[in-house]
C-alpha cells in the first residue's frame, strides 16, 4: 500500500468517528407521552432551528455526505490502479 493510500485511509477512518460522535451527540427524538401533557409543544421545541440539536443535524448530513463522496472516489481510485 501506498503512502497516499495510508494518508486517505486515515483521513476515512477520522470522518468515520466524526459521524459516530455527532450522531452520538444528538437527543432522541422522544414524543411519547410528551404529546398527551403538552410538554411536546414547548417553547424549546419551536425554535428548535436555532438549537444545538439543528446545528448537530447539519453537520451530519455534512459528514455524510463527505463520507460517501470520499468512499466512492477511494474506490474509483484503487479501480484504476492510483492507489
Amino acid at each position: 500500500m501506498s503512502v497516499w493510500g495510508i494518508v486517505l485511509g486515515i483521513i476515512l477512518g477520522i470522518v468515520s468517528i466524526a459521524i459516530i460522535v455527532v450522531i452520538i451527540l444528538q437527543e432522541g427524538n422522544q414524543q411519547g407521552l410528551g404529546t398527551v401533557t403538552g410538554a411536546a409543544d414547548s417553547y424549546f421545541s419551536k425554535n428548535k432551528a436555532r438549537s444545538i440539536d439543528a446545528f448537530l443535524a447539519r453537520w451530519t448530513k455534512a459528514f455524510a455526505a463527505f463520507f460517501v463522496i470520499f468512499v466512492i472516489a477511494l474506490n474509483v481510485l484503487a479501480h484504476f490502479g492510483i492507489l
